[in-house]
C-alpha cells in the first residue's frame, strides 16, 4: 500500500472510530445517484451516472457481426471501460488501464449472469450473421466507486437501446426496427471493509485506504455475480449480511434506472 493509501486507511478509520463518515453519511448509504438519459446523438443507447461526484458515460453501439462458433444462434455482447485523462489526475493516455479492464469485465459479468439481455433474440432472420451489442464506459469523474456507478450507467444506456433495421445483413441507422428488450436489471453494490466495520458506496478516499472491497451485483430474485478485492479476509457471516443489504438497496437502484419513484 502507498504511502497516501496508509495516510487515507488512517483518516477513514479515526472517522468511523467517532462513528462518521467524510460526508456525514450512514455506513449503509449511497451518495446522491442521477441518471442522466440519452445524452449521446450518435450511439444507439446513452447514459450519464452521477454517483456523488463520480461520473461515468455509457454508450451502446449495435452493429452486424459474425457469432461465437460455440454459440451460433446468440448474438453478441461485448463491454469495455475506458479512464480518459480528463477522468482523474493519476489516468494516463495509452492503452486499457489493468483497472479499466477490472471495471468492464464487472459488469459485463452482472448483465451476463443475470440474463439481462436474450442473446438469441439478436439472431438476424435468414442469415449466419448476429447483432452485436457493444457497451463502452467513459470514466469522465472518478471518485470512487466505478463498479456500481458503470453497471447502472450501462443498464440505462441499454434500457434506452434503439436496435436500427437491417436489410441484407446491414443497418439502417436511421430506420429504427424496435427497442433492445431487457428481461432483468441487475443493480451492484460496492463496500469498503475496515476492520470490522463495512462502508457502503466508497468514496475515493474511502476506496483507496480500504483493506479490501467487495463488489455484490443482485438481480430482484438472486444473486448473480461477485467480486472480491485486496488483502483482508471476509468471514461467511460478513458476506452473507452484504448479501441481504445489497438486495434490500438493489430495489431503489432499480427503480432509479427505471425512473420510476
Amino acid at each position: 500500500m502507498e504511502v497516501q493509501d496508509e495516510l487515507n486507511q488512517q483518516q477513514v478509520l479515526s472517522m468511523i472510530q467517532k462513528g462518521k463518515r467524510f460526508d456525514g453519511r450512514s455506513k449503509i448509504q449511497f451518495r446522491d445517484i442521477e441518471i442522466e438519459r440519452s445524452p449521446l446523438q450518435n450511439a444507439e443507447g446513452s447514459a450519464i451516472c452521477r454517483l456523488g461526484k463520480t461520473q461515468v458515460i455509457a454508450g451502446v453501439k449495435i452493429d452486424v457481426a459474425t457469432p461465437f462458433p460455440d454459440r451460433p444462434n446468440e448474438g453478441v455482447l461485448s463491454t469495455s471501460a475506458e479512464f480518459t485523462p480528463l477522468g482523474a489526475s493519476h489516468f494516463e493516455p495509452g492503452p486499457p488501464r489493468v483497472d479499466a479492464i477490472e471495471v468492464a469485465r464487472v459488469v459485463d459479468r452482472a448483465i451476463r449472469s443475470a440474463q439481462s439481455i436474450d442473446l438469441e433474440s439478436l439472431k438476424i432472420d435468414g442469415s449466419d450473421k448476429v447483432l452485436a451489442v457493444y457497451v463502452d464506459l467513459w470514466v469522465i469523474d472518478h471518485d470512487g466507486n466505478l463498479f456500481d456507478a458503470g453497471l447502472m450507467a450501462s443498464m440505462a444506456a441499454l434500457k434506452a437501446t434503439r436496435i436500427p433495421k437491417v436489410e441484407n445483413e446491414k443497418l439502417i441507422r436511421n430506420e429504427i426496427d424496435r427497442m433492445l428488450q431487457i428481461d432483468k436489471i441487475p443493480t451492484s453494490c460496492t463496500f469498503a471493509k475496515y476492520d470490522q466495520h463495512f462502508l457502503l458506496d466508497p468514496n475515493f478516499v474511502e476506496e483507496s485506504g480500504a483493506q479490501a472491497t467487495m463488489t455484490i451485483a443482485t438481480t430482484d430474485t438472486h444473486m448473480c455475480s461477485g467480486q472480491k478485492s485486496g488483502h483482508a479476509g471476509l468471514t461467511q457471516k460478513n458476506i452473507m449480511e452484504l448479501i441481504d443489504i445489497s438486495f434490500e438497496q438493489s430495489k431503489t437502484l432499480r427503480n432509479i434506472i427505471s425512473n420510476e419513484d
